[in-house]
This record gives C-alpha cells, sequence and structure tokens, in this order.
C-alpha cells in the first residue's frame, strides 16, 4: 500500500475510533439521572429569587425584537422580574424606537441607550451594574422564550453551587431553508447530546448567549475578568458566554443545562453569515481551550475526552481528507477506505439520533457531513490560523429594518394599544409551544 493511502487510512481509523468512544459516552451521558433534589415549587413569591433580563440590541429588526421583548413579557414567574433592553448604539434605532416605546409603559422594563456600539459584552455590563437581582439571565435580542423560561432556570439555580444555567436553543426560523433545518438539528445535537453529557458533571464548557443565566453574587466577582478579556495583548469583543461559562467554573461553581426551558434564536439562513459566524465561533472555542485546560484535572475524565474530541477530532478527519485527496491527486486512486469510513459513520450517527430524538427528520442530516468536511474543517483552519482577528465579521451585515425590493419595510404601530402586546403575546406563545412540541420528545422519551 502506498504511503499515502497508508496515511489516510491510519488517519480515519483513529478518527473512528475517537468519535465512537467519545460519541458514544456523550450519548450515554446525555440521557438524564434518575431523581432530582431541586424542588420543583415555590409556593410563596417571596421565597422565589428576583431576576434581571438583560437583552442587548445592536440593529435588530422592528419585529425580531419586539417578538423578543412579547415573549419576556409573558412570563409566567412568580417573583420579582425587571428587563433591561440595552441598545448598543443601533443605526436603526428610529426604527426600534416604537418598539421600546410599546413596553416605556410597563414598569418591569428599562430602557438603556447607548451613544455608540461597544460591543455586546460593554452592554451586558452596563445593565448589570444599574440592576439588582440575585439572577441575571442574558438573553438575545432575536430570541423568544417560551413562557416558563425564566422558572425553569431560577428552579435550578436554587443549588448555590451553581454558578449558571443555560436553556435548549431551537430555530425560530427552521423552515426558511435547507440550511435552517439543518442548523435546528445542529442544536439539538449541542444541546441533548454535548450539554446534557456535560451537565451530568456539573461542567456545560458554554452556556450559551441566547439564553443562559447566572448567579449575581458570582457574577460581580468576576466582572471585572470579564470586561477586561484580552487575546495577544487586544481585548477580546467575541465568544462573551463561552469565556464567562469558563470563569465561572474557574471559580468552582457548578454550571448546568435545562433541556425544558426552551428558546427559540434567529439562526442563519444563507452559508455567507453561516460561515461568518462560525469563524467566529472557532476563534473563540480555541481561545478558552487554553482556559479550560487547567479545569480538566478537577473534572470528570469524561470531560478531557470532551475536550480532546471536540480539538483533536476535527484536525484527524481534516488529515485523513487532505491525504486522501493528495493520493487521488498524485496517485489517481480513490481513496476508498476513507469515504467509505465517513459514509459509515454518517449513517450510524444520524440512525442513532433520529432513534434517540424520535424523529425521522434527523436522518437528513447527513447533508451535514458535507458542510462540514469541505467548509467547516477548512474554516477552523483558518480560524486556529487567525485567532488574534478579533473581528466581529457580521456586524456589517445586521439588519436594519425588514427590507423587500430595496424599500424599508412599515415598522407596524406598537405604541397604540397595550392589547397590542397582549395580541402578539399570545402569538409568540403559540410558536413557542409548537416548537416546544418538537423538543419535548427527548425529555419524555428518556424518562
Amino acid at each position: 500500500m502506498d504511503l499515502l493511502g497508508t496515511a489516510s487510512t491510519v488517519t480515519i481509523s483513529c478518527y473512528a475510533l475517537l468519535s465512537t468512544t467519545y460519541k458514544g459516552m456523550q450519548a450515554t451521558y446525555a440521557r438524564p439521572a434518575n431523581g432530582s433534589s431541586v424542588s420543583d415549587n415555590l409556593a410563596s413569591p417571596d421565597l422565589w429569587p428576583s431576576v434581571d433580563v438583560i437583552i442587548p440590541c445592536y440593529n435588530e429588526d422592528p419585529r425580531t425584537l419586539f417578538e423578543c421583548l412579547t415573549s419576556i413579557a409573558n412570563q409566567d414567574y412568580a417573583g420579582r422580574l425587571q428587563i433591561y433592553v440595552v441598545d448598543d448604539g443601533s443605526g436603526n434605532r428610529e426604527a426600534v424606537t416604537p418598539v421600546h416605546q410599546s413596553f416605556a409603559r410597563d414598569p418591569n422594563f428599562n430602557f438603556i441607550l447607548l451613544h455608540k456600539n461597544a460591543g455586546k459584552r460593554k452592554a451586558q455590563i452596563a445593565a448589570i451594574r444599574r440592576s439588582s437581582g440575585d439572577l441575571v439571565l442574558n438573553v438575545d435580542s432575536d430570541t423568544t422564550l417560551a413562557p416558563n423560561v425564566v422558572t425553569k432556570l431560577a428552579l435550578k439555580m436554587q443549588d448555590p453551587g451553581i454558578g449558571a444555567a443555560m436553556g435548549q436553543l431551537t430555530a425560530s426560523n427552521r423552515s426558511d431553508s435547507w440550511l435552517t433545518r439543518l442548523i435546528d438539528m445542529e442544536y439539538w445535537l449541542a444541546c441533548n447530546e454535548e450539554r446534557a453529557a456535560q451537565a451530568r458533571f456539573g461542567a456545560v464548557m458554554c452556556c450559551c448567549g441566547p439564553c443562559a443565566m447566572y448567579r449575581r453574587s458570582a457574577l460581580l466577582l468576576l466582572l471585572d475578568q470579564y470586561e477586561t478579556q484580552t487575546f495577544r495583548g487586544k481585548p477580546s469583543d467575541f465568544g462573551e458566554d463561552r469565556h464567562l461559562t469558563i470563569l465561572m467554573l474557574k471559580a468552582g461553581l457548578r454550571t448546568e443545562y435545562v433541556p425544558d426551558a426552551i428558546a427559540a434564536t434567529v439562526v442563519p439562513d444563507s452559508l455567507g453569515p453561516y460561515l461568518r459566524q462560525q469563524l467566529r465561533w472557532a476563534r473563540s472555542t480555541f481561545r478558552d481551550t487554553w482556559l479550560a485546560l487547567n479545569l480538566l484535572p478537577g473534572l470528570d475524565r469524561f470531560l478531557t475526552l470532551d475536550v480532546v474530541g471536540q480539538n483533536l477530532g476535527p484536525l484527524l478527519l481534516a488529515l485523513s481528507v487532505l491525504t486522501g485527496l493528495a493520493q487521488f491527486a498524485l496517485m489517481g486512486t480513490a481513496p476508498w477506505g476513507t469515504v467509505l469510513m465517513i459514509v459509515f459513520m454518517t449513517i450510524v450517527r444520524c440512525g442513532v439520533v433520529a432513534l434517540r430524538a424520535r424523529q425521522l427528520r434527523f436522518l437528513g442530516f447527513s447533508v451535514h457531513t458535507f458542510i462540514n468536511v469541505f467548509l467547516l474543517l477548512p474554516l477552523k483552519a483558518y480560524a486556529l490560523c487567525t485567532l488574534s482577528n478579533s473581528d466581529w465579521l457580521s456586524r456589517n451585515f445586521a439588519a436594519t429594518v425588514a427590507v423587500k425590493d430595496g424599500k424599508q419595510g412599515p415598522v407596524p404601530n406598537l405604541t397604540t394599544e397595550s392589547s397590542t402586546t397582549i395580541l402578539s403575546g399570545d402569538a409568540v406563545q403559540n410558536r413557542m409551544r409548537h416548537l416546544a412540541r418538537d423538543c419535548s420528545v427527548l425529555v419524555t422519551s428518556d424518562e
């Protein structure tokens, strides 16, 4: 056998062994543990912790922002709830002002208008320093919450040893395109396999930005570190959620995942924005992996395997693909061993997930393998070579308002009647119930 063929066979075999072990243990640990030591009922409102919801906004579509705020206004939380909307120097402030005004009369809403764009992290900190709740819930402005999200997360945070908890993410625009359908399945896997398995050991490595709750007492102790994060002497202005999660773990606190706290967020519907998002996330993951390495000796050995699998696995797969392509280009022989192994692993993986989720749509996730091999692997290599680049990449592409045929779409009148919020809230809740129906299958099937 030629050298390139041998190298391709060895690397794909190593990848298959690592991936099978890692994913197999992940699927096992992702199943919920029997029983719970946390009470699911606090009868008196006085017993519920106060919660501050913080929503940083930058050039958000008015309709999307309105849906986000409506879903928060309709939370069924029994304790004190305050909402802080931080406009981070948006260029479309005139367009979103009617949205602000529609909620301005609600005493639970507070609006902070920053004069110039300072970044998501600075916007969050501005609200944290003006608020005083026991718990802080960070929500992205393109995210809608199921009515019980604050309640579910606050119940999990009863344990004083927990510093942060995240809910389950879905794609609110899942039906828009083939890509949004794939991303929705990708989110399901990230939440219900990766995060669920990490939560078994109290160490979710990234409490995702669209819906993550933090304990204020711990947050205040870590705020300076969070605000002043740098990489190679440059301020870091993305990857906020992952970095803050790692800081919580370094402080000795646990981080958790709550699968029945459902949050639906807008995802990219075309490849360009999706790849820019993935490039940011890849850089963030590589940067904070170094911080996480110091934590691993004190955590369960599975979490070491988790970190190795997420970082070494793509490298082995990339090497096997590169050596296979070199074999084909130089020797004229197709690397059938590598191709068949990737196909086999994809079929098994998608089949197992379809059974676990009880949803045949996951068989279609096999298409993601092509995106991973031909787009995401080269992108991760580029991210590793450009770690010092802190460009947000998507800021120039942020939406101002809905546009059709080159003209600005009409902004709905949200200021005249308070009933507007109630009616729209019903619509948002109906959509969330529809999304939750898919997501609840895992919870019911694993009980």
